[in-house]
């Protein structure tokens, strides 16, 4: 069933959902006790602020709260200017994870979004479905089990997207997740469409290379570069000439 679009002002903040669900998220979706409140919440600890598992009534689903990094967080944890509902950073992900799983990307499907005005500011929540029995890719190299074959499959499922034109702003090795049946892609916040090309995707590629060398991998692996990085390349280039 493909997806339709549903804007709904309330006082909550304004939602925007999968018109499908049934029943359509409201504001109250993305208030932790409200799920608290009914024994669905679960909170777990994940990028700035964190994210909570909710058991809603159209599944189980990750709630994120968008907050600031970096310095401006330290006087400003989760405001952004204001420029239109088009350019908050939840209707931008929702829309960006709508593409990606119509195009059969394994990425996680958007639920709802909301964003809510504070004069020249707002604050903006994502709902997902969550991804089960999953770990990153940083925990399967903390755990050694980062190896040729799965590197071939994590640059196979970069390149799916590059050839997409989807531009993952933080591709690192926490944002990668592994099932026993696929691997994903989560975390699209200031992603974008792009035209393919070499530069932005090479760069692409760089961050996730930095990113698993600052978790260590050149001492947990032996050899990392020729076991892990090169398998991970001819994964990628493989498919993105496919």
């Amino acid at each position: 069933m493909m997806m339709q679009e549903q804007i709904r002002a309330e006082a909550g903040g304004t939602v925007l959902c999968d018109a499908t669900l049934a029943p359509a998220p409201d504001a109250h979706w993305f208030d932790p006790a409200y799920w608290r409140e009914r024994g669905a919440l679960h909170a777990l600890d994940g990028g700035r602020g964190g994210v909570a598992v909710i058991d809603t009534p159209a599944g189980a689903g990750v709630l994120r709260h968008y907050h600031r990094g970096g310095l401006v967080a330290r006087f400003n944890r989760d405001r952004y200017v204001w420029t239109g509902a088009d350019g908050t950073r939840s209707f931008a992900e929702f829309r960006l994870l709508a593409r990606a799983v119509a195009l059969g990307l394994p990425a996680p499907a958007p639920v709802a979004a909301r964003y809510r005005r504070h004069g020249l500011f707002y604050t903006a929540d994502l709902i997902t479905r969550r991804i089960e029995h999953a770990r990153t890719l940083a925990q399967c190299l903390a755990a050694g089990r980062l190896d040729a074959d799965l590197a071939r499959e994590t640059g196979a499922l970069v390149a799916r997207f590059h050839r997409a034109g989807i531009w993952h702003a933080d591709l690192n090795a926490h944002n990668v997740l592994v099932t026993g049946e696929a691997l994903y892609l989560i975390d699209f916040d200031r992603g974008e469409l792009r035209t393919p090309a070499e530069g932005w995707q090479l760069a692409n590629l760089a961050r996730l290379h930095r990113s698993l060398l600052k978790l260590g991998a050149a001492k947990l692996i032996p050899g990392f570069q020729a076991a892990v990085w090169e398998p991970l390349l001819y994964g990628y280039e493989r498919t993105l000439g496919a």
